[in-house]
């Protein structure tokens, strides 16, 4: 404030004419009190942490049972089923950076400029999710219909959470504010991720198709009753209509509750800035890529995890009826443990945060991979695992912000950039999740999985059991060496903090110097 306070003084000894000041008189000076930093109540972060169930609810609720669906109730080939799902999760992969390209573009509204992407984005959402679980009366065009509307779905769903992503950078300047903000986020999506298996899974449980013994479809009657067929169809627009009135209710509160901060710097700055020349300068930020090089490896693992989950607990442990209940179990655990975890990342930092965090899911895993078919044990390792869940969810959305500080104090005329941080890291993050679909389901093929059968081949066994434990374990081991690369530690943390306060003082000392002659006015 030192530049501030000279420039006061200076100029009110400069305004008084010679006359005014007595002799032995001291020119007045303005003192400005300090502001206060502004904190968040528990009742903004909670509105602003409602925001993030949306996206888990329905993408849960979507990454489970879509499949089966598709198959079972809308009874789509399995080819043209393959299709609906790779190019609609190519399709949201591709949406991220276009949407973060048009919110760059986006000028400030009275409502922000992220807030009214979620706002107009909801309704249209909503619909277009209501549509994916309604069968239409025509079968020809059923794939067409499928593709349409999941592609439009996860257009408006990127539409809702990429500008809510980058939100966190404008719901508060203090780093503090923004990572405990960024723990509620997480626990309410973890939840989101319950909520959504628990809604899905015991509306719809009764449309799981029986399995076909030693792979012979004629001791199966596959014919099923049109009445059967109409309940379930039923069954599947309930649990839609339940989550799109989830989405409704939390986009509401987020909207009515959370306003966007502009930082006061950018509001001084003119400098326009094309998206592909703020895209190649975010990209040649080394903090960021080595952090999305490092969670890309993470994410991959756990993403193999995840999608290999169920077949793995089905046909390699045996307990095809305890799927959803260990899933509940792993997301339970999870959601309990992230207080715990935004404490010792305040405590003991990051980078230790995400070494201990994510490498407490190897000897678990390892467990997992030794271990005989034991349900007790099973649900202990669950429950273990939630734990490194957690970290996994945790960390990436509280490293994110502090590397855009980074970026923002080296380019500190350059604005706008942060859903091109956002957009991108949920880009990469769905290429993971593209990628580990693709590997497991070649090397399923290849050792010759047989659909719905009620058992499979001893090679498809040992593939899964390599796909949920060895493969994640060596990609959490490459992704931990890549975080050594990472620079900012909680120095680092420290200092930009400092000079980020420095330049935030002294943008609001030249915003006030326009009101100087007005104070004194007043004064004498």
């Amino acid at each position: 404030m030192a530049k501030g306070e000279g420039a006061e003084s200076g100029s009110a000894a400069g305004l008084l004419p010679t006359g005014i000041l007595q002799a032995g008189e001291r020119p007045v000076q303005v003192k400005k009190e300090p502001k206060k930093k502004k904190q968040l109540s528990i009742c903004n972060k909670l509105c602003y942490a409602v925001g993030g169930a949306p996206y888990q609810v329905t993408g849960c609720a979507l990454g489970f049972f879509l499949q089966i669906y598709l198959l079972d109730v809308a009874q789509v080939d399995p080819f043209s089923a393959s299709i609906i799902l790779f190019v609609g999760r190519a399709w949201d992969a591709i949406t991220d950076p276009l949407v973060g390209f048009c919110i760059s573009k986006s000028p400030w509204t009275r409502l922000g400029r992220l807030m009214p992407w979620i706002t107009f984005s909801t309704p249209l959402a909503i619909i277009a999710y209501f549509l994916i679980w309604f069968v239409p009366d025509f079968h020809q065009g059923q794939t067409l219909w499928y593709l349409l509307f999941y592609c439009l779905f996860e257009t408006l769903v990127t539409c809702f959470h990429v500008p809510y992503s980058a939100l966190t950078m404008f719901i508060s300047t203090e780093q503090s504010e923004r990572d405990s903000a960024t723990a509620y986020r997480m626990t309410v999506e973890v939840l989101g991720t319950v909520l959504g298996t628990a809604i899905q899974g015991q509306i719809v449980g009764q449309a799981d198709s029986p399995c076909i013994p030693d792979g012979n479809a004629s001791t199966v009657n596959r014919t099923q009753s049109s009445t059967s067929i109409k309940e379930t169809q039923n069954a599947y627009l309930l649990a839609a209509g339940v989550i799109a009135s989830i989405y409704v209710i939390c986009a509401v509160i987020l909207t009515l509750g959370v306003r966007e901060q502009r930082e006061s710097y950018e509001t001084q700055q003119t400098k326009q800035m094309a998206f592909f020349q703020g895209l190649r300068l975010v990209m040649s930020h080394g903090p960021y890529i080595k952090l999305i090089a490092g969670f890309l490896f993470t994410s991959l693992a756990f993403m193999l995890v995840e999608g290999n989950f169920a077949l793995f607990c089905t046909y390699t442990l045996g307990f095809r009826n305890e799927f959803q209940n260990l899933l509940l179990a792993i997301m339970f655990s999870a959601t309990v443990t992230i207080p715990i975890w935004q404490w010792f990342l305040t405590r003991f930092g990051k980078k230790t945060a995400v070494y201990v965090g994510i490498s407490s899911a190897v000897p678990f895993l390892i467990l997992v991979a030794l271990m005989e078919s034991n349900l007790i044990v099973t649900y202990v390792v669950a429950v273990a695992a939630g734990i490194s869940v957690a970290a996994a969810f945790l960390l990436p959305w509280s490293m994110l912000p502090d590397v855009i500080d980074d970026f923002h104090l080296k380019q500190p005329h350059i604005h706008g950039t942060e859903p091109i941080f956002f957009s991108f890291y949920v880009f990469f993050t769905k290429f993971a999740s593209g990628v580990s679909l693709g590997i497991s389901t070649l090397s399923l093929d290849f050792t010759g999985y047989q659909t719905r059968g009620c058992s499979q081949p001893a090679r498809v066994k040992v593939t899964l059991k390599m796909l949920v434990t060895v493969a994640p374990m060596v990609l959490i081991l490459l992704g931990l060496l890549l975080f050594k690369l990472y620079p900012i530690d909680e120095e680092k943390r420290r200092q930009n903090k400092k000079a980020l306060q420095a330049l935030r003082e002294e943008a609001s000392s030249s915003g006030c110097s326009d009101t100087d002659s007005t104070e004194l006015a007043s004064i004498l």
